[in-house]
């Protein structure tokens, strides 16, 4: 079988591989973009595994006019700048040692001990690079069957590193059948391996969560989490039915995590997940938002239009509804009025005086709908 696609052919990419196997190295592209080429989805990082040892691959890449950068050189990766692009050159490796979190590895000139220690099954497919897919672990039926499997022994492969908990509901919802479900041996292994999620660190788990609730359906994913005690031992409080009514909804709106993540409920994630300022202020603002009754042009002129149709949809996934006739409409209504008052308009007042009046007459204009006139709240 032979792959094909802009990302295998590019000149960047060939000219990395180029410089290895011209001294007599393996080059094989290997995982996401092996997987996604089969998949006819979009290629994103370009990864490349060889035999060469990393110091081996800055010699020679560099002797070709690239750029070698050792972004991971004592775990073997070198990241190879070409055509403007980073490709990741890891050689090949084993486990010697694991804490669930780290990885001692030994270098290795054997493809089939680096695909030994991958994580699942659809992820240890490499390709030439010619394109001719390389398979040691057996692993394209799975992919075909859109079987998310571990590697060998699942309770192992998650002892090696346990943030491949959540990488398993990840790629499952992204890459999985959903009429297949879930792996069983997958899911056991899972749960557990729950105690071993309070050591992760909470950039990684927050990573995993964006990449999770931005899958086209995460739902059943979530569903399986919650099931199984991960989400709960994650983001305790949390509560995923209202997510599946949401994903309804949302059918031809843009995916945006943040708005699932309001979905899910619970406590403040913003630790737990490790959220920027900008992230744990709309996920407050929704969450508010969402419990609130204020209309949809109120929310718009509060929220601007993208959160306030974003409260909306949470709203009507909470109570099991429709949105409400002309939402949208009345979201763009709200975001593109203003206030028509300003303290200009209030000569005789100053201070606190005119501040409270200032407010008084806000709330007469949001009681409105944003629809009285400057000269109607004047008078």
């Amino acid at each position: 079988m032979r792959l094909s696609g802009d990302w295998l052919t590019n000149p960047a990419a060939q000219s990395v591989c180029a410089a290895l196997t011209a001294a007599g190295h393996q080059a094989l592209f290997v995982g996401g973009c092996v997987r996604n080429g089969l998949l006819a989805m979009p290629v994103g990082d370009i990864d490349i595994a060889t035999d060469a040892p990393p110091d081996r691959v800055c010699a020679l890449t560099q002797a070709a006019g690239l750029k070698c950068i050792p972004t991971g050189i004592d775990h073997g990766t070198v990241t190879i700048i070409a055509g403007g692009r980073p490709h990741e050159v890891t050689t090949f490796r084993r486990d010697v040692e694991t804490d669930g979190r780290h990885a001692t590895v030994a270098f290795s000139t054997r493809i089939e001990e680096d695909a030994a220690r991958r994580d699942f099954t659809m992820n240890a497919l490499y390709a030439r690079p010619d394109g001719t897919l390389v398979d040691p672990l057996g692993g394209l039926p799975d992919l075909h069957a859109r079987h998310v499997r571990f590697v060998g022994n699942p309770d192992q492969r998650i002892r090696e590193d346990y943030l491949r908990i959540l990488r398993f509901f990840r790629f499952t919802a992204w890459y999985g059948d959903p009429a297949l479900g879930m792996d069983a041996d997958g899911l056991a292994a899972c749960a557990a391996g729950i105690s071993g999620l309070a050591d992760l660190s909470r950039e990684r788990v927050g990573a995993e969560m964006r990449k999770l609730l931005a899958a086209p359906d995460p739902a059943p994913a979530v569903a399986s989490m919650a099931q199984a005690g991960i989400l709960a031992a994650l983001l305790p409080g949390t509560d995923h039915r209202a997510l599946a009514p949401l994903i309804h909804l949302e059918q031809g709106e843009p995916i945006r995590w943040l708005r699932r993540m309001a979905a899910l409920g619970g406590g403040d994630p913003t630790d737990a997940l490790r959220l920027s300022r900008a992230e744990a202020r709309d996920l407050a603002r929704l969450r508010e938002a969402m419990a609130g009754t204020g209309t949809p042009a109120m929310l718009g002129h509060d929220l601007g239009t993208a959160l306030a149709f974003d409260a909306l949809l949470l709203r009507a996934a909470l109570l099991e509804q429709p949105l409400p006739q002309g939402a949208r409409d009345e979201v763009a209504r709200g975001s593109t009025t203003a206030f028509p008052i300003t303290a200009a308009d209030l000569p005789a007042l100053s201070g606190p005086a005119l501040g409270q009046e200032l407010k008084r007459l806000k709330s007469l204009w949001l009681a409105s709908d944003l629809r009285l006139s400057r000269s109607q709240l004047l008078s």
